[in-house]
């Protein structure tokens, strides 16, 4: 009888160890650990106002008691938009901080860094905010979800809109030396086809350089008569202030990333962007047309409360609060079943989620089928005091 117990005690004790043993590193009864890369320094640091939209948002959850009565420990590092950092960062909080996943990291060349080795290690990696058209690849980035509409989905948006608008123009496109830029060409190739090489002339540059101004001399002189930058708010803005200087007036469109009010309009000074046209998915809080809405009322009253002294007005805060939202709506959906495997199937298994800040008839939706947040945008035009709609809310399958 005593030996029987004895055995009874020891397999209990080894059902207990692996029960231990194969629980999510990262989360206990009391939090869940999630981790992120941001460029809080470095030549795209405005964008990280989406990181700290973010972590605003986790603030205000967890003084709502957190979800399913865990808190969320969010774990954000600075990788200075260099590459060699995001996998450095990276590793960190996979390895040492032992995060249960990875959610929003922002940067297209830290991502293409990164992402191999995140899948390898089966680590989910939610809402990434990049829209590069193969980190959609779920056969090949099975633990990868994106956060940004796709750049190929945009890149054809303007394709169409140009040739619709201009049809016999001569288009210049100036892009990041890097996936995010290459996919809008791509974009362009794609729905231009055979006319592409007749009509587009483009310009690559790099990250690394201070200034893009003889890549907008060159290509004004090319006389194109439409305009696309394709790259992050930095360079959006100084290709504003340069076309403006050089009295070069085209049909100018930026992309949804560099349409922020604060990071690109504002430092290209609002007048020199009259009539740009850009893709969007969110209300602008300081456009008055909103004042009455009640997405953006509940909005800026979370804004006062959880970013005092920020800029209202800049869109990445926008966009940051509702990876938050999102990020909520996975661990909800979750419920107590937090294992690796359910994160990711509860993130691809998103239907018709509305957020408060969103352009109305944009929801989210993903599925088996889809590990994209977005796949609708609207065109927007820069009045010289706000952005104004037009048009319909355009899908992903409208090539």
């Amino acid at each position: 009888m005593l030996r029987k117990t004895i055995l009874a005690a020891a397999i209990g004790v080894t059902i207990v160890a692996a029960h231990a043993g194969a629980e999510t590193p990262g989360v206990t009864s009391a939090e869940v650990k999630v981790g992120a890369t941001f460029p809080f320094s470095g030549p795209a640091s405005p964008l990280s106002n989406t990181g700290k939209g973010l972590m605003a948002y986790v603030n205000s959850i967890n003084d709502r008691g957190g979800i399913n009565g865990r808190k969320i420990n969010l774990i954000t590092y600075d990788d200075a938009y260099s590459p060699p950092k995001t996998v450095e960062q990276t590793r960190k909080l996979i390895e040492s901080d032992e995060v249960a996943f990875l959610f929003g990291p922002l940067g297209t060349p830290g991502i293409a860094a990164t992402i191999k080795y995140v899948n390898a290690k089966k680590v989910p990696h939610l809402f990434v905010v990049s829209g590069v058209t193969k980190f959609t690849n779920f056969a090949e980035f099975p633990m990868t979800t994106t956060g940004l509409p796709s750049y190929d989905t945009e890149g054809r948006i303007y394709a169409k809109y140009v040739t619709k608008t201009r049809p016999d123009a001569k288009i210049a496109i100036l892009y990041q030396n890097d996936d995010l830029g290459k996919d809008f060409v791509n974009a362009f190739k794609g729905s231009l086809k055979d006319e592409f090489d007749k009509k587009v002339v483009v310009s690559s540059y790099e990250v690394s350089e201070p200034t893009i101004d003889s890549h907008v001399v060159a290509l004004k002189s090319s006389g194109a008569e439409a305009f696309l930058v394709a790259g992050t708010p930095k360079f959006a803005a100084q290709a504003i202030k340069k076309a403006d200087e050089i009295g070069w007036k085209p049909l100018f469109l930026i992309n949804f990333i560099s349409s922020s009010v604060s990071s690109t309009i504002i430092p290209a000074g609002p007048e020199k962007a009259v009539g740009i046209v850009a893709a969007t998915i969110t209300k602008d809080p300081n456009d008055k047309k909103w004042d009455d809405d009640p997405g953006i009322k509940w909005y800026r009253e979370y804004f006062a409360k959880y970013l005092p002294g920020a800029d209202i007005g800049d869109n990445n805060y926008v966009f940051g609060t509702q990876q938050g939202q999102i990020l909520e709506q996975v661990l909800k959906q979750c419920g107590d079943d937090l294992s690796r495997e359910n994160v990711v199937k509860q993130s691809r298994a998103i239907h018709g989620l509305s957020l408060p800040t969103l352009i109305p008839g944009v929801t989210i939706n993903t599925g088996p089928g889809s590990s994209m947040a977005y796949t609708q945008l609207q065109l927007q035009r820069w009045s010289g005091s706000t952005w104004v709609q037009f048009g319909e809310v355009l899908s992903a399958d409208e090539k």
